[in-house]
């Protein structure tokens, strides 16, 4: 399983951005009220920045950043800690954490959210994290496993988070793919997830926001 424990599994930055964005999209379907949505992406986050987000409702929450050339991954796991002063020390969390990233993890909204586990890549490219001596759990297990790169994994997922918003014959894993691979999103694929939409001017605002390609003509 991917965890910090085994960063090595996580796949390439370009790889998941892909994945965000592609879990972002099927999210904006399957869930048009954005409060209620698990994982969303915002392509303009700040000039030359993208940012991905996932929030359980509860307390939980995933942040990654996205550069150029780089990203970094904030988790907070809010149930792990019943006290504030329990929480490991940040400065281990990102002990040598690139000064680019400083902004982001120091700041807001990270900063009122908390810090769990963070992980982000280096000039190589190579993922990192900081000083986790004596931290046996930080949430990012379940957090990162997502990122696996099978799409049957968000189908899983989604089956039972959303349980009744999909079509009764389930999420396809055909269309499901497809957006995982990038294809462009047409109406006959939207539809192929649920029965109807409400708004579909709605959901190309969210496209434009995750910058996916898609033609409803």
């Amino acid at each position: 399983m991917i965890s910090t424990k085994n960063i090595n599994k996580l796949p390439s930055k370009d790889l998941l951005q892909k994945i965000c964005k592609a879990i972002s999209v099927l999210d904006a379907i399957i869930s048009q009220e954005w409060e209620y949505r698990y994982y969303s992406y915002n392509s303009a986050w700040a000039k030359k920045e993208e940012f991905f987000e996932m929030r359980n409702g509860c307390g939980d929450q995933m942040l990654i950043l996205f550069l150029e050339n780089s990203c970094v991954i904030n988790g907070f796991a809010h149930e792990l800690y019943d006290f504030e002063d329990e929480l490991p020390a940040k400065s281990k969390l990102t002990k040598n954490l690139p000064e680019t990233f400083n902004e982001f993890i120091f700041g807001e909204p990270v900063k009122t959210i908390g810090t769990t586990f963070c992980i982000w890549t280096n000039e190589s490219e190579k993922w990192e994290i900081g000083d986790l001596k004596n931290i046996y759990e930080d949430g990012s297990e379940e957090m990162l496993s997502i990122f696996d790169g099978n799409p049957q994994t968000y189908i899983d997922w989604a089956t039972d988070y959303f349980e009744s918003s999909y079509k009764e014959s389930g999420i396809p894993l055909k269309t499901v793919t497809e957006i995982y691979n990038g294809k462009t999103l047409t109406k006959e694929m939207v539809l192929s997830i649920v029965e109807d939409l409400e708004d579909w001017k709605q959901l190309e605002d969210d496209l434009k926001e995750i910058n996916y390609e898609f033609d409803f003509k």
